[in-house]
């Protein structure tokens, strides 16, 4: 019974026993951490500052994707894509052709610039690679164009210790004016283009040739989507601005040309999409007291980037 009064009786605590938790209570917990690991110090709040101020510039992501390989069909073709110094890795000569001199002007340009294979090819296996074109026994293979990521073109200008400054391409379909916005890019000192992956024009053997070489040293990125890649634009700080006919400022009186700045250029016939158009920061307007209605592509993106060269010099 009073075995029982024992098990019943109200005292607090263990009564079987501490499962070693007294034991382990009593151990030391170690040495104390410096004052930049203890959570909430002062100086840890200081030393994630700094860390946040050394990696805030953006890292470079590849991963813009790779075009689909093209071909160069034809003597004149052939010849002044390789004059050009558009990339090159196969040129496929046809067996027992007609060796004029624009046959010979290509073989010697594909043997002096070095990298291309020489393949020589029946005629029927040329009529097959072409669908057909009329080849005329020279055909030149231009292999993939590596795009870049729209963040590369930022970590490039953060790496010079610059403002970044870059084009964006809206509907533009015609390679020859993205070649020509690349060469303006590259003259003004940009940083490079980005272009949309579907309905836009690419790095094709045009854009090259237009580009006068310079696609070599100026990188063009593709964007899976346009506006979220201007509204990421937008959230590391970077001012976008749209060029339309009917912007509410003139480009002179635009001062974001002086800082980071994306310069979205449209399509000649129906401009900024609405979208890219609600997204841009500013809307402004080239004067053209001639009375022109638009210009394409490639020239309104140059005068753009010489006003903001100026400025920056």
């Amino acid at each position: 019974m009073a075995a029982n009064n024992r098990r019943m009786s109200g005292k607090k605590g263990a009564q079987v026993g501490s499962g070693g938790k007294r034991r382990r209570g009593l151990e030391g917990k170690g040495p104390t951490p410096p004052a930049e690991m203890r959570k909430g110090h002062a100086k840890q709040r200081a030393a994630n500052a700094k860390a946040r101020r050394t990696t805030g510039r953006p890292q470079q992501r590849r991963g813009g994707g790779r075009s689909t390989s093209e071909l160069v069909v034809g003597r004149n073709p052939v010849y002044e894509a390789l004059r050009e110094g558009v990339p090159a890795s196969t040129l496929y000569v046809q067996q027992f052709i007609d060796n004029d001199e624009r046959v010979r002007e290509a073989l010697q340009l594909a043997a002096e610039r070095g990298g291309i294979n020489l393949m020589e090819a029946p005629r029927p296996e040329l009529d097959r690679m072409t669908n057909g074109l009329n080849h005329q026994g020279l055909v030149l293979q231009v292999p993939p164009y590596e795009y870049a990521h729209p963040e590369d073109l930022v970590a490039a200008a953060h790496d010079e210790g610059v403002d970044p400054l870059i084009v964006a391409l809206d509907g533009v379909t015609d390679p020859r004016n993205l070649g020509a916005v690349v060469r303006s890019v590259s003259a003004f000192g940009g940083h490079g283009v980005v272009v949309p992956e579907r309905r836009a024009a690419g790095m094709t053997a045009g854009a090259w040739k237009t580009s006068a070489g310079t696609a070599a040293r100026t990188p063009v990125a593709r964007a899976t989507n346009l506006t979220r890649a201007l509204e990421s634009y937008q959230k590391a700080g970077i001012t976008v601005v749209g060029l339309a006919a009917d912007g509410e400022a003139e480009l002179g009186d635009l001062a974001a040309l002086d800082g980071p700045v994306v310069i979205v250029v449209g399509s000649e016939g129906k401009g900024l999409s609405r979208l890219v158009g609600e997204t841009c920061d500013f809307r402004v307007r080239i004067p053209m007291p001639g009375g022109a209605e638009s210009l394409n592509a490639g020239v309104a993106a140059g005068i753009v980037l010489y006003e903001a060269a100026r400025r920056r010099s």
